[in-house]
């Protein structure tokens, strides 16, 4: 009787100890269906932001693009400006994000291929299916796998052009014209959400 009960606690401790690594592209894949099921509800397109950024929240590595974006303008940052910059920037994300996608209608994607990079990178290969308003895109996630458990998106690629890195050329641009004043972007991205 104690030889099963020990075989029990040992066997249900392996469980739990042991979580299970996700695949980048069953992630990707998985993200995108509750994305495109989101987006195929009778709601409105204010329901659908709001339930997008949850989706966002968890699948997207928002600080880790949001200090990207910014480039080598973070290292000059106090502690307490790095605090403000990354909420006004998940703010910013979030609303720039969801309402571009609330804009689509059951947007079909396809998972074909992925490339491990290294163990904390892995790019995974899509496609948009095309419609009778929109041509066939190429889509490669840049997926962070550091945490195998919980892997999250760190770029995305459409047809060859980085998000996130023209999200810092966009930042860099800002930060340039105005003596690299972090206080400029901070206001360029406040305006942002709440307009």
């Amino acid at each position: 009787m104690k030889k099963k009960l020990f075989i029990i606690i040992f066997t249900i401790s392996l469980l739990i100890n042991n979580s299970i690594a996700i695949e980048p592209d069953v992630f990707v894949q998985s993200t995108v269906n509750r994305a495109s099921t989101l987006l195929s509800e009778e709601i409105s397109k204010e329901q659908k932001i709001e339930k997008l950024k949850l989706i966002a929240k968890d699948t997207v590595d928002i600080r880790g693009i949001g200090f990207y974006t910014l480039g080598a303008a973070r290292k000059n940052l106090s502690d307490d400006d790095k605090l403000r910059y990354a909420e006004l920037f998940e703010k910013y994300f979030l609303k720039s994000f969801s309402s571009r996608l609330a804009e689509y209608t059951n947007p079909e994607i396809d998972v074909f291929s992925k490339e491990i990079l290294n163990k904390n990178y892995t790019i995974v290969n899509s496609l948009l299916k095309a419609t009778n308003e929109r041509p066939e895109i190429k889509i490669d996630w840049r997926i962070y796998t550091k945490n195998p458990e919980k892997p999250l998106i760190r770029d995305l690629i459409i047809e060859g052009l980085s998000l996130a890195r023209t999200q810092k050329e966009e930042f860099a641009s800002v930060l340039n014209s105005n003596n690299g004043d972090i206080k400029v972007l901070f206001k360029t991205l406040e305006d942002f959400t709440n307009n």
